[in-house]
């Protein structure tokens, strides 16, 4: 029989209801481990920061900490698809890179589509290599290897990767190809910028110098890029 990748999951939503609605619908999946459903985003942390997380169905409007403010404030978040009453906030959404963004309430069948994505997106990670990765460019798909990558630059809605070889625009936001890339040698320096340790030739407390050009670290990225550094 063949292996089934298992998924596992978290629903944050301060309506209990909507927790039960997601609940009951992944039990009609077979490769979801629901690891908990949490009222309130700040008591999800604990099991974020112990467990290894693959996706979160998170609500936005939540008391204390909506839920855009709360993915953006983990450095290294899991896939999440947005479960809201509202649908002024996709813009939003899709900012911080989500697979899929659902308006309340929420019929099975876009629910299952939303988990299509999800499974689109994993099947994409999984065909990249160790030492390399696949980048779509102009219509035409790169073989890039990880340690020729020296930085990537936020486009908006695009990225422009700056290799040994070449550079390549794709469409695609920098939090997506962190997400593809997974390696601990590239550091988010800024919100425009992610960079290979790799090839860094010096740094101060508010710029790396990567292949001879300097690039400004964001003062929200300050603290965790000189720990990764020194």
């Amino acid at each position: 029989m063949e292996n089934i990748s298992k998924y596992s999951c978290l629903i944050i939503d301060d309506e209990p209801i909507a927790i039960k609605v997601i609940s009951n619908y992944l039990e009609k999946i077979d490769n979801f481990i629901l690891l908990g459903g949490f009222t309130n985003a700040l008591e999800a942390l604990n099991v974020l920061h112990k467990e290894k997380v693959d996706l979160v169905f998170l609500d936005i409007q939540m008391p204390g900490i909506n839920g855009l403010e709360f993915i953006r404030s983990i450095p290294k978040p899991p896939k999440v698809i947005f479960t809201t009453a509202f649908r002024n906030y996709a813009s939003d959404a899709f900012d911080v890179d989500a697979i899929d963004y659902l308006v309340k309430p929420i019929p099975f069948e876009r629910f299952l589509k939303a988990i299509n994505k999800f499974h689109d997106n994993q099947n994409r990670v999984m065909e990249q290599s160790n030492d390399s990765i696949i980048l779509k460019s102009d219509k035409k798909n790169y073989k890039v290897l990880i340690d020729d990558i020296i930085y990537i630059e936020s486009l908006d809605d695009y990225i422009k990767v700056h290799t040994k070889q070449n550079n390549l625009i794709c469409y695609m936001r920098l939090s997506g190809i962190e997400n593809i890339l997974g390696n601990p040698k590239f550091i988010r320096i800024h919100r425009a910028f992610v960079v290979n340790q790799k090839h860094i030739t010096l740094f101060t407390h508010s710029l790396v110098e990567i292949n001879g050009k300097q690039l400004p670290i964001g003062r929200n990225y300050r603290e965790e890029v000189l720990k990764r550094l020194q």
